[in-house]
C-alpha cells in the first residue's frame, strides 16, 4: 500500500513539472471538492453547444455544500453546484459555438454575459433567470459550472475544473470577431429585414454598443 508521504511527494513531482491532473473518463468529476459533496452522476444526450460534424457527448455532476447537509432543511437551489462537461470528437469549431452560444443568450434570451478571470482562467459568466454559471472552451470540451439560486459560483470549483480542462478563450473574445472555425449553420439567403422583430447580429455583437435587458427590470415588467 503507497504511503501517504510518497503520494504527497508524486503529487509535488507532478506539479513541478508541470504536468496536469488527468481528464476524467466520464467527463466530469465523481468525487468531493474540498467541502462540496459529490451526490450524482449522469451522463446527457442533449448538448447545449452544438458544432456541426463534430460528435459530442455531455456528463454532469452535482455538488452539495458539507455545511447545508448538516442543516436539519436541506438542501435549497443555491446549496449545490452543478458541473456540466461537453466532449466533442474534434477540437474544430467548439470555441467559435461557444462564443456564438453565449452572444445569443445575451441578445435574444436575457442573460447578462461578461468575461471574468477566475484564478488565472478566462472564461464567460452567465447571470438570469435567477441562475448563474461559469463556461470556458477547453481543447475538444465546453465546461459549465454553476446552477440555479445562485449569485456567484465557487472559484475552488472553477479551478479544479480549470486544471484538467485548461480554458483556450481569448481576452476580448465577446468584443471581437467570432473565433475562426466552421460555421453551425448552413450557408443560406439572408434573411429580409423586418423592423417589427430585427434579429441581433451574433458575428458582430459587442456588448459596449448593445445594451442587455437588466434581469431586474424584466422582472418589474
Amino acid at each position: 500500500m503507497r504511503s501517504p508521504l510518497l503520494g504527497l511527494l508524486l503529487t509535488l513531482g507532478l506539479a513541478a513539472c508541470g504536468g496536469r491532473p488527468p481528464q476524467p473518463k466520464q467527463g466530469v468529476i465523481q468525487a468531493d471538492l474540498g467541502t462540496w459533496k459529490y451526490r450524482r452522476f449522469q451522463a446527457v444526450v442533449d448538448i447545449e453547444v452544438w458544432v456541426a460534424n463534430n460528435k459530442a457527448q455531455g456528463f454532469t455532476a452535482s455538488y452539495v455544500d458539507e455545511a447545508a447537509e448538516k442543516r436539519a432543511h436541506c438542501c435549497d437551489d443555491k446549496d449545490v453546484v452543478n458541473a456540466f462537461v461537453t466532449r466533442y470528437e474534434k477540437d474544430d469549431g467548439v470555441l467559435r459555438a461557444l462564443v456564438k452560444y453565449v452572444r445569443r443568450l445575451a441578445a435574444e434570451d436575457g442573460y447578462q454575459v461578461e468575461e471574468d478571470k477566475i484564478k488565472g482562467t478566462r472564461a464567460l459568466r452567465l447571470q438570469g433567470h435567477g441562475e448563474t454559471w461559469v463556461m470556458w472552451a477547453a481543447k475538444q470540451h465546453v465546461v459549465k459550472v454553476g446552477g440555479r439560486g445562485r449569485e456567484s459560483v465557487p472559484d475552488g470549483l472553477v479551478v479544479t475544473y480549470a486544471d484538467r480542462y485548461p480554458s483556450i478563450v481569448p481576452g476580448g473574445v465577446l468584443e471581437g470577431p467570432l473565433p475562426p472555425g466552421p460555421d453551425d449553420q448552413p450557408t443560406k439567403e439572408k434573411e429580409q429585414y423586418d423592423p417589427n422583430a430585427p434579429r441581433p447580429d451574433l458575428d458582430k455583437y459587442d456588448p459596449k454598443k448593445s445594451k442587455l435587458p437588466d434581469r431586474n427590470e424584466k422582472k418589474k415588467d
